[in-house]
């Protein structure tokens, strides 16, 4: 009786911490397969095949749903992250790369990069809701915190498009060094910060007035500088540090978010594209193309602490609490 006591508490214990761990979700975009990562174990526990070439993925703002831009099969897909299976296939337009969720999680918002459109979806409906016409090859997807401005990078046109979520019309256009490919709002929705891949630069905008307040330039010793390429960005909710993918530079710049000057750079993978937070905020993840891995970064310490093994080329990841 006490051994099976005790064999059902160590289940139940075992149960627990499988429920509550932080899995992060990352899509391989050679393989069309999706790498599920505990975060506890720090290893990859499943990997799933999904659409074909998977980049852009993010989770619904309640954590249930994972969608994904299944590029070569022109649709974004809603995934139950509990059995990990395809729910549904969503009205994305064209070529879908990347996207940005509304804080109420009614819209996407996605980039069409063939068609030089933005697509926005009705996710409640699943149906699509409209299209704007932007610049050549759209690219980066950013909503604001209160949901009143969609912003979009055009690559071709060195361009963000200020968007109103209302009428969906572009009101203002910020030209910004070439190729911009990524878009992130800070998290009071002041800030507008916009990567721009071969301008080796990110431009920081007032959100009041359109305004750019600041631009960061990179430079790595040992590193020509035409391998520093920004591309992915994520800002600390304390308003501390940015965090800037320097791809085929194979490095993540830290930058003073206050002074925008960089601080530190960080080895990691190669050709270093995307990142996600944990939700504490205490690790950050970079997906390395190259290398076909993930680095784990210690936030506190700022030094790359894990690699984690996954797929050929991951592009994006979304982590769950």
């Amino acid at each position: 009786m006490i051994k099976t006591t005790f064999s059902a508490f160590l289940f139940l214990l075992t149960f627990t911490a499988a429920a509550t761990a932080q899995t992060a979700y990352v899509t391989n975009e050679k393989d069309d397969t999706l790498s599920v990562i505990d975060l506890t174990k720090m290893e990859v526990i499943t990997t799933i095949e999904v659409g074909q070439r998977p980049r852009g993925v993010y989770l619904s703002p309640d954590n249930k749903t994972l969608y994904l831009c299944a590029s070569d099969d022109d649709t974004i897909q809603e995934i139950d992250v509990e059995t990990l299976k395809v729910r549904h296939e969503l009205p994305s337009g064209a070529n879908p790369e990347t996207f940005a969720i509304s804080a109420d999680g009614k819209r996407i918002y996605t980039s069409n990069e063939s068609d030089n459109v933005v697509t926005v979806i009705d996710l409640e409906n699943r149906k699509l809701a409209g299209q704007i016409d932007v610049g050549v090859e759209p690219e980066g997807m950013a909503v604001s915190p209160d949901g009143k401005i969609v912003i979009n990078t055009s690559e071709t046109t060195n361009m963000a498009h200020w968007i109103d979520s209302d009428s969906l019309e572009i009101f203002d256009n910020s030209l910004v060094d070439q190729r911009p490919r990524h878009a992130e709002f800070d998290s009071e929705g002041k800030q507008l910060w916009v990567s721009a891949e071969i301008g080796g630069t990110v431009s920081v905008f007032d959100v009041k007035n359109r305004q750019e307040i600041a631009k960061i330039p990179f430079a790595i010793k040992g590193i020509h500088k035409d391998r520093v390429q920004p591309v992915g960005i994520r800002l600390s909710k304390n308003g501390r540090y940015a965090f800037i993918a320097l791809g085929p530079a194979n490095h993540i710049a830290v930058v003073d978010a206050k002074t925008f000057e960089v601080t530190k750079y960080i080895l990691v993978g190669r050709r270093v594209w995307h990142m996600a937070f944990t939700p504490d905020q205490k690790k950050l993840l970079t997906t390395n193309g190259v290398s076909g891995d993930v680095t784990v970064i210690d936030v506190d310490d700022l030094k790359a602490v894990k690699s984690i093994k996954v797929g050929r080329f991951p592009w994006g990841v979304a982590i769950r609490p």
